[in-house]
Formats: structure tokens, sequence, C-alpha cells
């Protein structure tokens, strides 16, 4: 595993999530060709979900590398992923992947590159590198305002001051759930691993946005940490075929609908919704009478089928206006479709970028994390509306129906269509222009270590 000569050699450790290892696969991809050599470094199961990405043109500069995790008896091998884990085992797989540490600082003698390029929470990534001499950044796969008030401002109060975007902000219940979720994963070894990841990046930090739309977050967050922050764009994932079969019937369905009469419905590969909750969206569907692209996922192991879920009999009301799809869906293609005029997503970034890169208006249904600061991003900026919850959180049907009629429908939502528009436009001609910058930055880098 030798990079060829007068390349750099970039190491590359994302999170275990889909929702990071895309996005570091696409930057991957963009660098090798500006003639950099990557180390993508995962555990065997999420190498093996991306290696249909990595075609033959980038099969040379773009080497997987295995990372192992500890044998634990509740975590096997085929959960050393977020994608289809059942939710109580998260901390486990946290702790099991910083308790691999030690393959990856072999990992890293072994290939010695010119670059590590870490996530958000391996502060242990940065360390042993720093003890080899090699640069180490911080790439974020969040948007840059949400680092800022999540990070700095809500889990830890760095700042001393108040956050000054009002248009940004968490309600009672989002902030318990995130205060609730932070308590449980409080790590053993690192009082603070986002921040100290954060401190330790060299120089820079690369973030998964563009100043087209995050420009004040980005300078806000720069003068916070004290370093440059470096947008790398959307990095929305090539579509690539998985089950070819499967997504003509797909496209074949779509292309029986009216121009953006479809919505498309997709909370995520880790967000798992309760029984009362899917029957909450699926009244809001059955409402609004829109047409719908809905795709159901469950964590893996657990014995359920859509049938068990949904409603009685609500299949057969919504009939031919309706497709439940479960595990996956080609969400690429169903939003680039001339059917598909909204997308009722949980909000993570990726999504947002997606949506964003296709001109598809979002109807904001956040349920964890980052995901309600990403909507109130979304409807600030005029690409969505979010589909509000009562006070206590629950998700509420006649709402969910008022806000897809609203953005895909009626009238009033035409201010949101049109602006989603303009934003893909903007982003479509833009190209790789931030990707040119990142280039400059790395390579300032290497050469300066």
């Amino acid at each position: 595993m030798e990079a060829k000569k007068n390349t750099i050699s970039i190491l590359m450790l994302p999170w275990l999530a889909h929702g990071h290892i895309s996005p570091f696969l696409e930057l991957a991809k963009k660098l090798t060709n500006r003639n950099f050599h990557i180390y993508l470094c995962s555990t065997p199961i999420n190498l093996s979900s991306i290696k249909k990405n990595v075609t033959k043109k980038y099969c040379e500069s773009i080497e997987l590398v295995e990372l192992h995790l500890p044998s634990l008896p509740n975590l096997p091998p085929h959960y050393h992923t977020t994608n289809g884990l059942p939710p109580h085992l998260m901390n486990t797989l946290k702790k099991a992947f910083e308790n691999a540490s030690p393959n990856f600082s072999k990992i890293l003698q072994t290939l010695n590159p010119d670059l590590v390029i870490y996530d958000f929470n391996q502060p242990w990534a940065a360390e042993f590198a720093s003890s080899m001499n090699i640069p180490a950044i911080q790439f974020l796969t969040f948007s840059a305002a949400i680092v800022a008030l999540l990070a700095l401002h809500i889990m830890f109060d760095k700042s001393g001051e108040k956050f000054p975007f009002p248009e940004i902000y968490l309600r009672e219940h989002e902030i318990l759930q995130i205060k609730k979720s932070l308590e449980e994963s409080k790590d053993e070894n690192y009082k603070d691993p986002f921040n100290d990841a954060l401190r330790l990046s060299r120089d820079i930090v690369l973030v998964k946005t563009s100043r087209d739309f995050e420009g004040k977050y980005i300078d806000y967050l720069s003068k916070l940490v004290s370093k440059k922050i470096v947008p790398v764009g959307s990095l929305v994932q090539d579509s690539i075929d998985q089950d070819h079969d499967h997504e003509e019937i797909i496209m074949q369905w779509l292309d029986k609908k009216e121009k953006c009469s479809s919505v498309f419905v997709s909370f995520g590969s880790e967000y798992f919704l309760s029984k009362e909750e899917m029957h909450e969206v699926a009244q809001g569907l059955e409402l609004s009478k829109v047409n719908f692209i809905w795709v159901i996922r469950f964590p893996q192991g657990e014995k359920n089928s859509i049938q068990d879920v949904l409603p009685q009999g609500f299949l057969e009301r919504v009939g031919e206006r309706g497709m439940v799809l479960e595990k996956w869906a080609p969400q690429a293609a169903i939003l680039q479709h001339r059917s598909t005029g909204g997308f009722v997503s949980h909000c993570g970034w990726s999504s947002v970028m997606e949506s964003m890169k296709f001109g598809v208006p979002i109807i904001a249904m956040p349920m964890h994390i980052d995901q309600p600061m990403n909507a109130r991003i979304v409807e600030y900026i005029g690409m969505g509306v979010e589909a509000l919850r009562d006070e206590n959180g629950k998700l509420q049907s006649e709402e969910i129906a008022k806000v897809m009629r609203e953005v895909v429908i009626e009238e009033s939502g035409e201010g949101v269509r049109k602006k989603t528009k303009e934003l893909s436009e903007k982003m479509n001609m833009k190209g790789d222009e931030e990707i040119d910058g990142v280039v400059e930055e790395l390579v300032a880098l290497c050469n300066n270590k």
C-alpha cells in the first residue's frame, strides 16, 4: 500500500456512520482528481457497503483500509456501523471505536501518510499523528452554525457570550433530549472529546458547507476556535445503482405522476420511528392527498414488517398514490426525478445538501442531535418549512399534512419552491471552487510540516 511518488498521501478516518463516511469518500474523490492519494479507514462492514462507490476511475488512488474494533459479545462485527444499529448499542459502539485506537496507531505507522483527516470525536487520532510529526486536521460533516451553537454554546458553554444568530435556536424538549444524550455518552478518557478534537486540528478545520448560505456562521466559528474554517462544498454523493430492478420499478411509478406532485419521505439510516410516530406520519400522508414514496427502516435484528407498523388499511386507502419501501431507496435518483416536489426529511445535513443540489424543497421533521437546528437553517434560508410538533415534542398528523400541501401544492409555498430552485442553480454553477481552496490549504500544511 504505497502511494505514488510526487503525490500527497492522506489517511482519512470518518466516524462509523454513513452520513460521515459518504462525505469523506466524496472529498477523497475530489482530492484524487488533484494528485492526492487517499487511504480511507473504517470497519470491514462499512467498507463493504462503499466498495461499489469506489469505481474503476478511483480504485488506484483510493485504498480502503480495514480498522478492526475489539471483539465484544454484544457488538458482533455486523454491528460495527451505525447503519441499522439498535439505539441502545450506540454508546457501546463509540467505546469500541475509541478502544480500537491502538489498531489505528499501527495503521498510521505502517502507511506513514503526509496528512491525517479525522472526524468530530477522535482527539486520539490527532494525538497519534502529532506524535509522528504528521499534521492532522478535522473534517466536520455538520453545518458551521450547528458546530458553533451545539458544541461551543450548549454542550460546553465555552464562549462566554450569547449566540448572536437568533434564527437558530432549540425548543425546550430539544434541549432536554440533547442533554440526556450527552449524559449517556460521557467519555472515560476525554472529558470534552469534541472540543479536544477541534483544538488539536492543525491551523484549519474543514467543514461540509458553503459560504453562499453559511458565510456569517463560518466567520463566527473561526473567531470562536481561532482557526481558519475552510468550506468544502456540498459533497453530494453520485447516484450509484444498488438494485437496478428495484430502482426501475420506483422510476416507472414516478414517471406516471405529474411534475412536482410527489414527496419522498425518509428519516435517514440511524433514526427509527416509533409505532406512534409512524402512525402520525401515515395519517399526515393520507390527509395531505399528495403522492408519496416512503422508505421505512427498522433496527437490525428486529422482526417487524411494514404491515405490522402502519395503521390498519392504510396501504389499501392510499392505493396508487403511495409507495412504501423497506430499508433502502435510491434517494438521489428520486430527488432528481421531475415528479418529486418535496422531501419529508429528518434534516440530516447530508440530506439538506442533497435537497439543495437537486432543487427539492424540504418538509422538515427533525428527530434528534443537530437536526432541529438544521431545520431552522432550512427555514431561514427559505428552502423549506418545518412541520411543528406539539408542546410535548410529539408529531402531529394534521400539521404534517398542512405543511406538505403548502410546500408541494399551494400558492403559499411558491416562495419556498422558487428559493430552492435559486439555491440549487447557484450551487450547481459553483462547481468545485471550494475544493480548489481546500487543495491549496492541504498542500501548504504538508509543505510546512
